[in-house]
């Protein structure tokens, strides 16, 4: 049975990106190369990202130039981007652009998945909509050492702590990574 996953690094403050958009602030402190990332990414099969997060993605890389970074880095695991508006990809990729709310698409989304996992890049608002329709399973996040004066908030809706039960806490380096299910409603 696939999970819904929202995995993402986030400021001591709780942002996700810039008010301008950006993730630079990131890279700032180095790769948290201790954070098994590969071995999270081996478990998911689908990847569903928001337009925002997706349009950093394909600039900061460069896709337009380099497409194969994409399958680099994702693989062959199909991607659902949720926008209103026609956005370039990749030549070749399985990236599947649609609209509306998550719970028009979830059923194709963990169609697609089988029983791999699925991995919600971000935003944070998308990871709600999972959330809204009681599809999310698991929090993961990287604290980094960095606060922002504003920006995109991790999670742009109240969730309290009878939904969530921390279940990991490891440090790497500068950054902290906290693992959280997400209890039903």
């Amino acid at each position: 049975m696939s999970r819904v996953v929202f995995y993402t690094a986030t400021t001591l403050n709780g942002f996700i990106a810039t008010e301008d958009n950006s993730l630079d602030w990131l890279f700032e402190v180095g790769s948290p190369d201790a954070v098994d990332f590969k071995s999270f990414l081996a478990g998911i099969d689908v990847v569903v990202s928001g337009s925002t997060t997706y349009e950093w993605v394909y600039d900061f890389e460069k896709l337009a130039e380099t497409p194969e970074k994409w399958k680099e880095f994702y693989g062959d695991r199909t991607a659902f981007i949720f926008t209103s508006r026609e956005l370039p990809a990749p030549p070749g990729e399985d990236i599947r652009f649609v609209q509306g709310p998550v719970t028009d698409h979830l059923e194709a989304i963990k169609s697609c998945a089988g029983d791999g996992d699925i991995w919600v890049i971000g935003g944070g608002d998308l990871a709600g909509q999972f959330l809204d329709a009681g599809a999310l399973d698991e929090i993961q996040m990287t604290i980094t050492p960095v606060a922002l004066k504003a920006g995109a908030p991790l999670f742009p809706r109240d969730i309290r702590s009878d939904r969530l039960e921390l279940k990991t806490v490891e440090k790497f380096g500068q950054f902290a990574h906290l693992t959280f299910e997400v209890r039903p409603a």
